[in-house]
């Protein structure tokens, strides 16, 4: 999924090893495994690794930003837009760098590690061969997404001379980590491929959003949109390996997803206010004003009603095989605000 989902602007759009993940001898496929209907059938012509050509920053584009300011939270608000100009489109340039940044390392260290497991077939979940092969195809898409995050991410530098901001290990592996940490060993590799699942089906209406937004570089606008039609792709791609992987895990390991799932969501969507509080000092703002636009704009309303809409469609895939009926895993997706 697109780094503008986990990358959490507060918008109105808004160590996996691939090892035997079940014990034992895993179940049969589940019904229905040779009617796959493929998302990749048209790849070779439609994804952006084999169609689309390199985005390339034009030379100019008039008074055109680098990322949209009613998609960047912060830039909303009133002491962020009494900056100079130069240090406000610094605000813009520099979320654009985390968003390529969060993208290449959402895509290489978590999700194609997951998706190699899946198309080796080491991962213990029987599937189709064509889902499988089709896995191949994934592994493709999201090395090319994180080349052109880093390809864009260059240009712009080069372009700008605004150096991007070190911000260390991003905010979600960070706590991916934490909570594998916590985990026992035997449940570590489920659930790093539920938050890749969880990650590869949220939805943000911010990747439909960027590519319409004239006032942004048409680079930028054209990078999200090959994103876009791809991770549609991997979208539908995964909500049918959920089901496969939901019918062939043990009650107890059903138990284990539905209590973890809303965590990893929580992991992946919350935002990093102490990096926020930081970047907005490097501004020039005081410790008192950086608090207050963070605190101002990440208001516990903002981020649960983020969390909510984002997650919707995810929540519904578990909650479609049960994974909410155990009272426990319910009240785990209560406390985090993702059903009433």
């Amino acid at each position: 999924m697109c780094g503008i989902v986990g990358l959490f602007v507060g918008c109105t759009a808004l160590s996996y090893c691939p090892k035997q993940l079940l014990a034992g001898t895993p179940a049969a496929a589940p019904d229905g495994a040779a009617g796959y209907r493929s998302p990749f059938r048209n790849w070779h012509e439609r994804a952006s690794v084999r169609q689309a050509p390199r985005r390339v920053l034009a030379d100019d584009e008039g008074d055109r930003h680098y990322f949209s300011p009613d998609l960047v939270a912060i830039a909303q608000h009133p002491l962020v837009k009494e900056l100079p100009p130069a240090c406000f489109e610094e605000v813009l340039v520099q979320h654009l760098y985390r968003y390529l940044e969060f993208t290449a390392r959402l895509e290489y260290l978590v999700v194609n590690r997951t998706v190699l497991g899946i198309a080796r077939g080491s991962i213990g979940v029987h599937l189709p061969e064509e889902m499988r092969f089709d896995a191949y195809k994934m592994y493709c898409d999201e090395a090319y997404h994180t080349l052109f995050s880093v390809d864009l991410s260059r240009q712009v530098r080069q372009r700008t001379g605004i150096v991007p901001k070190e911000t260390g290990e991003p905010y979600f592996l960070v706590r991916l980590q934490q909570i594998l940490a916590e985990l026992p060993a035997g449940d570590r590799a489920l659930a790093e491929v539920l938050f890749v699942i969880v990650s590869e089906t949220l939805i943000s209406a911010s990747l439909a959003e960027v590519p319409e937004r004239a006032d942004v570089v048409a680079a930028v606008r054209s990078t999200v949109r090959d994103h876009a039609s791809d991770e549609g792709r991997h979208h539908a791609y995964f909500a049918t390996f959920l089901r496969h992987l939901w019918g062939q895990l043990s009650p107890r390991e059903r138990r284990t997803a539905g209590l973890l799932v809303p965590r990893l969501v929580d992991a992946f969507l919350r935002p990093d206010l102490p990096a926020i509080r930081l970047e907005l000092a490097g501004y020039g703002l005081s410790a008192a004003d950086a608090e207050q636009v963070a605190a101002e704009t990440y208001t516990p309303g903002i981020i649960g009603a983020h969390l909510a809409a984002t997650s919707r469609q995810t929540v519904h895939y578990f909650q479609s095989l049960g994974a909410f009926d155990d009272p426990a895993a319910l009240d785990e997706l209560r406390r985090y605000g993702m059903v009433a």
